[in-house]
């Protein structure tokens, strides 16, 4: 199930068929793990025969299906107007309104022309909907990562967006109108009532635009009857000003303040965490917050694993965080980038920036920090061919990232070096202790420390038994001290990105921190 779907109970015959999942789902359940799913129902491809028939004509069954409107005007040179100013989300110099020549409307496609946006007013969407959940769920899968879920309910007014992008832009972002709307939580809870509460699953949506406590808790609230969880993207968004393809300044103190606050407002109010700092929509994690040189790679993506493996709620890592996978280098031509949003982001800015040179170098600054080509380039498993992602002769969606000799899971797998651990081993390192102290670190108490610090993020986990440990986190590449509150009595140092066995640090008065440096204490 991709992001434009044709058929929502087959699987794309150049990946496999539904008997490879049936025996993927049973080959899982041998190991004790579960498959979930990804959802795609806000919208689906405009191949797919619910959208082929609603196409086919105004009086079409399922014209009510998708989100049809009549153009607002025609314009002099005859040249339908979309009903409303609204942008594109995935190239926000275009409408988000298809023009259809055969029927003479509108339809709504928030992402791109080829993913109408089908129409949760109508109950016979919802209902089929709920028969894809059912199909699934009967089949084995053991719940969903539900996409861009709170863009389901659209206000029925359909009205113009604020004015908010620079002049230049004809169409603005209408997130107000979309996001989170009118009938969200009455959807989901009727997704909840047919289908979700009849099985024991797991459920994420994915929910952007919105950081509103309240609106968020009447989701993942434990009594809410809707979803598990959600990911927030506060942290993921931090640089983020009215679109994603723009820069806004941020500092490490707001990034730890995010973290802290959702820590607490789960905990506080009986709702529940995803834990996520990197997926296929953001650039790497390594490249944002910490460091991705040569020299300090690999003991950022350690800081980034340590800090997430010891957080509450449940922890999503993205395919390459594990080795520390970091973004393409600048000196990428501008042609290897095949992401749609950056497509149309750099078609744009060719456009409204020719001749201006400073502008131009802007936008690209912005495709080498925020691009989502970043997270999509090929897994690095080998120093082989294509990194081994695919056979010699065969080439990838999108080149490899030039560093896929040294950086890779083979090697990483098998690194013996006697003095530290690899970017992989030491995710699993953690992993095996946030498995083993779930009680701890899933389940138990947040309360952070030094909060004004502006360079380290400390913070004790305590279980409800009352077993106190603690993390001290140095985002920065300086070499400082961090002192020890007077509360806390070091009883043990546990685990550090810099070296394999015990960190070798003082447990009292103050404590050394290397740049990038992460330390796991265990209180008396």
């Amino acid at each position: 199930m991709g992001y434009d779907i044709a058929d929502y109970k087959q699987i794309d015959p150049r990946y496999g068929s539904l008997d490879d999942v049936d025996e993927l789902i049973a080959e899982l359940k041998k190991r004790d793990m579960k498959l979930m799913m990804d959802l795609v129902v806000n919208h689906t491809s405009n191949e797919h025969p619910w959208f082929l028939e609603s196409r086919a004509g105004l009086d079409s069954p399922k014209r009510d299906w998708y989100i049809w409107k009549k153009p607002k005007s025609v314009g002099p040179d005859g040249v339908p107007e979309p009903p409303n100013n609204w942008a594109q989300i995935l190239g926000e110099a275009n409408s988000a309104w298809t023009y259809d020549d055969k029927t003479g409307e509108f339809y709504l496609s928030l992402f791109t022309p080829e993913q109408p946006d089908l129409n949760w007013e109508n109950p016979d969407v919802r209902a089929a909907v709920w028969d894809v959940m059912h199909f699934w769920m009967k089949r084995g899968a053991s719940g969903f990562r539900m996409d861009v879920i709170n863009l389901i309910s659209k206000d029925q007014s359909f009205p113009d967006a604020d004015i908010v992008l620079d002049p230049g832009h004809r169409y603005q972002p209408g997130v107000k109108y979309f996001v989170n709307g009118p009938r969200l939580h009455e959807f989901l809870q009727e997704m909840h009532r047919e289908v979700l509460s009849k099985y024991d699953t797991i459920t994420v949506g994915e929910m952007p635009g919105v950081s509103d406590e309240r609106e968020i808790l009447r989701s993942v609230g434990a009594n809410s009857n809707e979803l598990r969880m959600i990911f927030i993207f506060d942290l993921v968004d931090i640089d983020k000003p009215n679109v994603r393809m723009a820069l806004k300044d941020w500092d490490f103190k707001e990034m730890k303040s995010i973290v802290a606050r959702w820590q607490r407002v789960m905990i506080e109010n009986d709702g529940w965490n995803s834990v996520f700092i990197e997926n296929h929509d953001n650039p790497r994690s390594v490249s944002r917050y910490a460091d991705d040189s040569d020299a300090w790679r690999a003991k950022g993506a350690k800081l980034l694993a340590l800090m997430q493996t010891t957080l509450g709620g449940t922890l999503f890592v993205y395919q390459g965080e594990e080795i520390g996978m970091r973004n393409a280098p600048a000196t990428w031509d501008i042609s290897e980038f095949k992401d749609v949003e950056t497509v149309n982001f750099w078609k744009k800015c060719e456009k409204l920036y020719a001749g201006d040179e400073e502008k131009l170098a802007h936008a690209r600054k912005i495709i080498d920090m925020k691009a989502r080509d970043h997270a999509r380039t090929p897994m690095q498993w080998t120093a082989g061919v294509n990194a081994g992602f695919c056979d010699p002769g065969t080439t990838p969606w999108m080149r490899v990232v030039d560093d896929y000799r040294t950086v890779n899971v083979e090697a990483q797998m098998k690194a013996d070096d006697p003095d530290e651990y690899s970017v992989w081993q030491f995710w699993q390192r953690a992993l095996g202790l946030r498995k083993e102290r779930a009680d701890v670190f899933v389940y138990g108490d947040f309360h952070e420390l030094s909060p004004e610090h502006p360079e380290v993020f400390a913070y004790v986990r305590k279980s409800v038994e009352g077993e106190r440990w603690f993390v001290v986190l140095n985002f920065s590449k300086k070499e400082l001290e961090w002192a020890i509150p007077p509360e806390l009595e070091v009883e043990s140092w546990v685990l550090g990105n810099y070296v394999k066995g015990t960190p070798d640090k003082p447990k009292q008065a103050s404590v050394p921190l290397k740049p990038w440096e992460g330390i796991l204490g265990k209180c008396r």
